[in-house]
């Protein structure tokens, strides 16, 4: 992997090609988008990265913020040279979505966020969730992650994949899993999302406890244009639900009427 400013990152696919960056969720890293990226690297130059605080990004202790998370961003884009990209980002990545939708408008071509929200959880939630991994390690967290991110009839069918996930989540470093915790705790942009004016597809898991359909449905009716994808899925839809992500983000990004 490559590095800009501490924020690990790879590229894949066609030189020339439209660009399109891939942001992780939390507790997870770039690997989380295995199950899209021969589809995607077909078409696009894909820039996936280890939001900070994961995989092999940096991880400074204390809080981090959605600025210091959308600026990784544009560190990334500085680094490849790159003016304007595509961006898909799910939960966590979704809101890094949002905010450079909001504030980095001209360097964002077309805007993919999945299983988000203009605001995700409460301040105390992610207070105590930082508090118990920086006091306790990831373990309590990852021991109840498989329920929050996928159905139990996934979980059944695919207890490899939700093993691997779970695991995963269990080696991010718990300094850095805290800073985000930080980050989604204040994060709000509710009231600034209408602001975006780059062509949007808001992807939502019908069965998703975590950032469920309404969510997606405030973003869609407050961003102008704004379209919505409900696929059969919980909150890792692009896991859990692969196939119909793909189709639904080529659909998306390939169409020139969406514009």
């Amino acid at each position: 992997m490559q590095q800009a400013q501490g924020i690990a990152y790879t590229v894949t696919g066609p030189d020339g090609a439209p660009v399109l960056v891939l942001s992780n969720s939390l507790g997870t890293t770039a690997e989380m988008w295995a199950p899209q990226l021969d589809a995607l690297s077909r078409h696009f130059r894909v820039v996936r990265y280890d939001t900070r605080g994961h995989g092999a990004s940096i991880a400074p202790a204390g809080a981090y913020t959605l600025d210091m998370l959308g600026r990784d961003v544009l560190a990334v884009l500085d680094d490849l040279d790159i003016e304007r990209a595509h961006f898909c980002g799910i939960s966590m990545g979704g809101l890094t979505g949002q905010w450079l939708g909001v504030h980095a408008a001209e360097r964002i071509d077309k805007l993919i966020v999945a299983n988000t929200a203009a605001r995700i959880g409460s301040l105390q939630g992610w207070g105590e969730r930082a508090a118990l991994v920086r006091a306790r390690g990831m373990d309590e967290v990852a021991s109840g992650a498989a329920g929050r991110w996928f159905s139990p009839a996934f979980v059944q069918q695919r207890p490899e994949v939700a093993q691997r996930l779970t695991d995963q989540l269990r080696a991010i470093d718990s300094q850095g899993y805290a800073g985000c915790c930080d980050a989604l705790s204040v994060a709000d942009l509710r009231q600034e999302i209408g602001k975006i004016t780059a062509p949007m597809l808001v992807i939502a898991g019908s069965s998703d406890p975590v950032t469920t359909v309404d969510d997606a449905r405030f973003i869609v009716e407050r961003v102008p244009g704004a379209r919505i994808a409900t696929l059969d899925a919980s909150h890792l839809s692009n896991i859990e639900a692969a196939q119909a992500f793909n189709s639904a983000v080529l659909a998306f990004l390939r169409d020139s009427d969406g514009e």
